[in-house]
Parts: C-alpha cells; sequence; structure tokens
C-alpha cells in the first residue's frame, strides 16, 4: 500500500479522518496561543512518519530584549510559556544576577524556590486536568480535583505576586516584595489541601486500570532517543534520562533529593512522572518553609543597571524542563543578545521518534501524554 500523507493538527477536535484523505487540521487561527502541526505519513492505518512543523507564529522575544534594559526584560521573560512564567523570570533574573555578581538575600532564594514548585505544580495539574476525563469526555472526580487543586495554586501565586498567569514577582537582586503576613499558612494549608486531592487524580490517571491498559506501551521514546534530541523535565526522565537541575545545578538550594524518573519511556510513564513531580514539590515546598529565613528579599539597586562586557549562560529546572539563558554583555543597560533554550522547543522534537509505530487510533493518548507549550516553541 502506498503511504498516505495525513497533516493532523494538535488542538480542540482534532482527530483522524481516513487514510483516503490529506488531511490539514492544523495549524490553528493565529488568534489563539500558537499553533504547530504534525506531518505523518500513514500506512495500514500506523504512523510510519511523523515531522513536527513549528514557526507558525514566531514571537522574536530574544529580539525584543536587547531593545529593553535589564529592569524590563523580565516583562517579557514570564510570557512565552504562560504555565511557567515565574521559572522564566527567574532565570533571567539569574543571568543577570550572576553577571553582575550579585548577592541575593537568602529569604528570598527560599521564596524564589517555594514559588518556582507552586508554578511547577500549576503547570503540571492544568496539563493532568484533561487527562482524567473518560473516553466519552465525561469530567470525573479526577477532573474536578485537578481544576480545583489548579485554581488553588494560583490563589497562593496571586497572593503573592498580584497576577494570576504573569505574576512578575522577580526583579533583578531578589523579589519584588516580599509575601504577606498570611502567606505562609497559606501554602501550608495548600500543601494539606493538593494532598487530600491527589488520589482523586491518581484515580482517574495511573491508578486506573483502564487508563494504564489505553496509555501502556504507546509513544515510547527511547533513553537513547531523548538524550540524542535534548528531551528533559519529565519527558526526558519518564525515558530514564536523570537529570534534574534542582538537584544537579547550582543556583538554589535545594536539599539533595531524588527526582521521578522511570525507564519504559510510554505515554503511562510520563504521565506517572507528572503525578510523581505534585508529590515530589510538595514535599520540597514542605521542607522549604520549615527552614525560611526571615531578612529582606531584594537589593538596593542603582537607576540603571549594567552588566560587565562578557558573557554568562545560566539553566534551571522550568516544569517542562530545562529551561536556560545565554546572555552575552557589551557593558551596557540592554543585552546584546539574550538567546533562550526553551524546553518545549527541544521536546518537540521527540515526536518524531516516538510517533512511527503508533496506530492512527491511538494519537490521542499518545499526544496527550505529552506536554509542550507552544509559545515555548515559537519563542
Amino acid at each position: 500500500m502506498t503511504p498516505v500523507q495525513i497533516t493532523v493538527g494538535v488542538g480542540a477536535g482534532a482527530k483522524y479522518l481516513g487514510v483516503d484523505h490529506v488531511i490539514d487540521l492544523g495549524p490553528l487561527h493565529p488568534s489563539a496561543h500558537g499553533a504547530y502541526r504534525l506531518r505523518l505519513g500513514v500506512e495500514d492505518n500506523v504512523v510510519t512518519e511523523a515531522e513536527p512543523l513549528v514557526g507558525h507564529l514566531h514571537r522574536g522575544a530574544e529580539k525584543l530584549f536587547e531593545v529593553r534594559d535589564y529592569r524590563q526584560v523580565l516583562t517579557l521573560a514570564n510570557r512565552h510559556d504562560w504555565l511557567a512564567a515565574f521559572c522564566n523570570e527567574l532565570t533571567v533574573a539569574l543571568a543577570v544576577e550572576r553577571m553582575t555578581g550579585m548577592d541575593v538575600p537568602p529569604r528570598a532564594v527560599r521564596l524564589r524556590m517555594v514559588l518556582c514548585e507552586l508554578n511547577r505544580m500549576l503547570a503540571h495539574l492544568v496539563f493532568l486536568a484533561p487527562l482524567t476525563r473518560q473516553l466519552t469526555g465525561e469530567p470525573t472526580a479526577g477532573t474536578t480535583a485537578a481544576v480545583q487543586g489548579r485554581e488553588a495554586v494560583q490563589a497562593v501565586m496571586e497572593q503573592a505576586s498580584g497576577g494570576r498567569i504573569h505574576f512578575m514577582a522577580n526583579r533583578i537582586g531578589g523579589l519584588r516584595e516580599d509575601v504577606p503576613a498570611t502567606w505562609i499558612p497559606n501554602v501550608r494549608a495548600l500543601l494539606t489541601t493538593l494532598s487530600e486531592l491527589l488520589p482523586a487524580i491518581r484515580v482517574s490517571t495511573v491508578d486506573s486500570t483502564a487508563f494504564r491498559e489505553r496509555h501502556a506501551g504507546l509513544g515510547v521514546l527511547s533513553h537513547e532517543a531523548a538524550l540524542a534530541l535534548g528531551v528533559t523535565g519529565p519527558t526526558g526522565r519518564a525515558s530514564g534520562v536523570d537529570v534534574d537541575l534542582r538537584r544537579d545545578g547550582e543556583h538554589l538550594a535545594y536539599q539533595d533529593f531524588q527526582p521521578v524518573v522511570g525507564t519504559d519511556g510510554d505515554a503511562l510513564t510520563r504521565v506517572g512522572c507528572v503525578v510523581g513531580e505534585i508529590e515530589l514539590s510538595l514535599r520540597l515546598i514542605a521542607g522549604i518553609l520549615d527552614e525560611l529565613p526571615s531578612g529582606p528579599v531584594n537589593l538596593r539597586l542603582p537607576k540603571a543597571v549594567k552588566a560587565p562586557e562578557g558573557s554568562v549562560y545560566v539553566w534551571t529546572e522550568a516544569p517542562l524542563g530545562i529551561s536556560g539563558v545565554h546572555l552575552a554583555s557589551r557593558g551596557e543597560k540592554t543585552p546584546w543578545r539574550l538567546k533562550l533554550r526553551t524546553p518545549s522547543f527541544n521536546n518537540v522534537q521527540a515526536l518524531s521518534a516516538l510517533l512511527p509505530g503508533t496506530a492512527v487510533a491511538d494519537l490521542p493518548a499518545v499526544l496527550g501524554s505529552f506536554a509542550v507549550v507552544v509559545g515555548d516553541i515559537d519563542k
């Protein structure tokens, strides 16, 4: 049989309509948050070749950084991956602080860690919510739990920063301001709430027999392919890539811990790693709050922050993987070059390796287990 090429859009309503057609369900409308296409070669209802096509709505974020001073760039830093807004701000702030030799106050470092873990759980809960639905699309108790958990995390993030999506809590030299007096008790209450909600999410996903049968063995990304393609975060760790910059990095003060690492690299393991990440974040936040120091949360800065001539590369562990910033300066108050290494841009390449051999009927399950943010691709 001659292979038929099918273009499947990744978005609401995307589905397979038959091997006798050339179908283009993507990219989505430009007014959406972003779009990418999957060009699939299909033979006998099985994917034989996959090519992700990106760049339909290029944002030009890196060029915009070059015409704004170091205080202003943080406004842009949280917008390419809106589910990791705080983590993106932090990576850029850390690059400038390292370039200028700033020593951030210990309380700011610890609060940044708490806010990073909250942001991580927020991103993972958004990803898990649709996976908890039944095959018919009906919501379950796990769906309600995921939505309630997301709203609860957003509430404490909003209390600390004033924003629900674009937090703008980081500043060069620390945080914009200290958290309110009631915030720490509210975070502890949130940890209890999420601990109570997680069992329902697990029952609807990785602890569900039907879910396990639906996802086990599908969309396998091998350890070798993950390393070759630079896949990181829960997706990479599901394939045995034991890298987590919270443990292996140098920029934040995490204690020794073991990240959630799988071996099978299939759709079920990827979802399991995301659920495990939430449980890990709950433990990390509790430990950080127990050792939270007092003191200031920022440094007094000159009117214009100027980085010395030179370059630096800083990377952190964002919810979807490694987020890196290469900052090059000519001694001015604006970056000469600010290059982003975003996890979604690297991770989306893995679809070309894991989709071949997948039955067309299984595409929704495989693609649903693979989290990317399109703005993070078209940065």
